[in-house]
């Protein structure tokens, strides 16, 4: 039987190890970086270095296990753990130095989420959850905040790039209808500190478009454990909960957010075909 606590403690150890890593190359300018898909897609020699370190360690105290990676892909083990690692969150922001980018590590056991840490080393922020609930740090943690749009803070991680290939004129205008409703709107560009900052309460809700399961794997059960809403869309409807870290298109708020524009953004722009990652 898997001991969830002792999970949890190995969990956040490697998230502390692997920030220490990153850290080395903040702001450093010989920092190297590659591209993968196009010039929005980067990759640095320390998300490479700190996914390495992730997986050495798990496989040495969890041999069986199935990785899925952002850098290195899946690899499928014989045991009942999957770990769904982003070694670095917003590489964009790491790479030009915005202190805004985190290690995520989420955990399953037989495909349900036991395990959530989100590591934000520039500020020192530990976001983890378990059976015990959501926590910042050693404080627990739930999420609060405004419910109408009017008062609200909105991290719109839309329309990107991508967000553009489909729906152009109608992602336009639904970003300038949300920014007239909302009080702020923000990008962080990083989607595991977005919604670990709805889980916090620091800000009210977030959506985005084509995630993969380790944008969102910890941070999705991170804001459910604190109280939040955590909602994924296909082909314009709400999706079922389980294994929905595995859908790409989220929609996540504070208890009770009364947000019907991002919802109505929600059912037009998850109608386009899905990513092939997603889709894989």
């Amino acid at each position: 039987m898997t001991d969830i606590r002792t999970l949890s403690d190995f969990t956040k150890r490697i998230a502390l190890e692997a920030g220490g890593i990153a850290m080395e190359g903040f702001r450093y300018r010989d920092l190297g970086i590659d591209l993968k898909k196009d010039f929005h897609d980067m990759v640095t020699q320390y998300d490479r270095a700190c996914e390495t370190h992730i997986r050495s360690e798990i496989l040495k105290y969890y041999p069986d296990s199935t990785i899925v990676g952002e850098e290195e892909g899946s690899t499928t083990g014989t045991g009942s753990l999957a770990w769904h690692i982003d070694p670095i969150d917003g590489t964009a922001n790491f790479a030009r130095g915005v202190a805004m980018w985190a290690v995520s590590i989420g955990v399953m056991l037989d495909g349900e989420p036991v395990v959530g840490v989100v590591y934000d080393p520039p500020n020192d922020h530990l976001f983890w959850a378990d059976d015990r609930g959501a926590f910042l740090g050693d404080e627990p943690m739930r999420s609060w905040g405004f419910t109408e749009p009017a008062q609200a803070t909105v991290v719109l991680n839309f329309p990107l790039p991508r967000d553009l290939v489909h729906f152009p004129d109608l992602a336009l205008r639904q970003f300038a209808e949300a920014t007239e409703q909302f009080a702020q709107v923000r990008a962080l560009g990083s989607s595991c500190i977005s919604l670990c900052w709805v889980a916090a309460g620091w800000v009210d809700a977030t959506i985005s478009f084509e995630a993969n399961s380790w944008d969102v794997a910890a941070s999705a059960y991170i804001i459910r454990q604190a109280g939040g809403t955590y909602l994924t869309y296909a082909d314009g409807e709400p999706q079922p909960h389980h294994r929905d870290y595995e859908n790409p298109h989220y929609y996540a708020a504070t208890p009770g957010g009364n947000f019907e524009v991002l919802h109505e953004i929600m059912r037009t722009q998850s109608q386009r075909p899905m990513p092939a990652t997603a889709a894989a």
